[in-house]
């Protein structure tokens, strides 16, 4: 049995079958950038990071895309009160986003999309829009006349009768049907504008995603993610927006996380409950944050509190002081020696399937790091025996092996750390210098070299992304 995934669309469990055989067009709703992001946006961060992560561990060429939202009625009016410009404002917490996802492992999407680099396509889907009735024009305003999609709520199971109130949107008798909602929005003293067919304005949030997400990976996806307060209305008015254009399904697999929450509470910004990612990093360790984040399944909530934090601190600590007494039998693993017969050898072979059929199961996270601390005990209890023999040690070098794999997956153990004798903050700072040599060659037009240091360093299990923000690396192993 293949992959299965819970699709919010059909609320049930289905089996993956990709639009295109051996590749996966991946979006995840990203933050909207005004503020730090807190715990509870990382979980759906980190979700969507583990999804790409285990799809690529199956073998699938995954194309990932996670937008910024940087353009909003947040940003605007926190950039008035601060005084700076909304664009000012967005590029500040981007660059945030990116230092604080680094620290707690989130990958960099392959394209990082921002809303207002794409107006273009906003307005070009917006015309097609009016041109063919969907949408109509009041005062500068363009809504979107939701009678026209017939499938409207069949992501959100809502009734037509409770979509006004489920949408939060204000009475406006300008409207032809208070259930119709803005695709853009006229120009408003102190408010970014761009120029358009209708005088200038803005994009209305819904809009946004639709055409940055078919920009980037076509008018039908595989996967949509995102979390679970985004089911409705923004994931609902993308469908709508997309599908009535196109005739195609949007996205194939909708994937929604469910809350985090706090004193019982959902954590959020507007219940003033929540803690910043790098507040929490001063605490604990990104893999403790990462660990505590998977230890139950993403469509079950999870409530934040220091004992699960410090479970999960210990976990970590149980898992890196298994890793760090067999990692010297690592080199071991590809011996000729027959260990058929070795208990760990089994064990470890039981693990690698039991993870997957977990992860099989709709990425239950919770499961399949159940299956990992299994072996570790295991591994721990062969330990204590007083002498080990080769075919010993080159079994535990396979579940060395077996176990650095799967947590690479999960995002739950840096590999960096199992480097032997390794000063991870020597090698910080090595880094840095390497890719400053790569920038000044880059900027010297040096393209030899820049691309000699690259390939030197991938050859070592290094891999270089460039991204907005600047030259972050990562670890990848042999």
């Amino acid at each position: 049995m293949g992959l299965r995934i819970y699709n919010s669309l059909t609320n049930q469990i289905d089996e993956f079958i990709p639009i295109e055989d051996g590749k996966v067009s991946m979006y995840n709703c990203g933050p909207t950038v005004y503020d730090y992001f807190h715990i509870g946006n990382a979980r759906t961060f980190l979700v969507a990071d583990i999804i790409r992560r285990y799809l690529e561990y199956k073998g699938y060429q995954v194309k990932f895309v996670q937008n910024f939202t940087d353009i909003d009625d947040k940003i605007i009016n926190r950039a008035n009160e601060e005084g700076v410009s909304a664009s000012q404002l967005s590029s500040r917490y981007i660059e945030a986003y990116f230092e604080d996802s680094e620290k707690l492992g989130i990958r960099p999407a392959d394209v990082h999309p921002k809303a207002t680099d794409h107006i273009p396509e906003i307005i070009q889907l917006i015309e097609r829009m009016v041109d063919k009735g969907i949408a109509y024009e009041v005062d500068g305003d363009i809504y979107y006349r939701i009678h026209k999609f017939l499938d409207y709520g069949k992501l959100s199971n809502r009734k037509p009768e409770d979509l006004l109130s489920g949408a939060r949107v204000g009475i406006d008798k300008r409207k032809e049907n208070p259930r119709d909602f803005d695709l853009w929005k006229n120009v408003k003293p102190n408010e970014p504008s761009w120029s358009c067919p209708w005088g200038c304005g803005r994009p209305g949030w819904h809009i946004e995603c639709s055409a940055m997400a078919i920009k980037h990976l076509g008018e039908s996806i595989d996967i949509h993610a995102g979390g679970q307060d985004l089911q409705f209305p923004h994931h609902e008015n993308e469908i709508a927006q997309s599908e009535v254009l196109t005739g195609k399904t949007f996205a194939r697999y909708w994937v929604h996380t469910a809350f985090l929450r706090i004193g019982g509470n959902r954590m959020g910004k507007s219940e003033q409950n929540f803690i910043f990612v790098r507040d929490a990093l001063k605490d604990h360790s990104a893999e403790a944050i990462r660990h505590f984040l998977v230890s139950a399944h993403y469509r079950s909530p999870l409530d934040y509190n220091a004992t699960s934090l410090s479970d999960s601190d210990s976990a970590i600590r149980r898992l890196n002081n298994c890793l760090e007494r067999i990692g010297p039998y690592s080199e071991l693993a590809d011996s000729e020696v027959s260990t058929s017969d070795s208990e760990i050898t089994r064990a470890a072979a039981e693990m690698l399937t039991n993870f997957e059929l977990a992860m099989d199961e709709d990425f239950n996270t919770a499961l399949a790091m159940g299956e990992i601390y299994k072996l570790v005990g295991h591994v721990n209890r062969f330990l204590t025996q007083e002498k080990l023999i080769q075919v010993d040690r080159v079994a535990l070098g396979i579940a060395y092996q077996s176990l650095i794999k799967v947590c690479m997956v999960l995002g739950i153990y840096s590999e960096l750390e199992s480097i032997p004798n390794g000063n991870t903050q020597l090698v910080d700072q090595l880094m840095e210098l390497v890719i400053d040599i790569r920038n000044d060659s880059r900027l010297r037009k040096d393209w030899v070299m820049a691309d000699k240091v690259r390939d030197r360093l991938h050859e070592v299990g290094i891999e270089l992304r460039d991204t907005p923000s600047g030259t972050n690396w990562e670890w990848r192993g042999d």
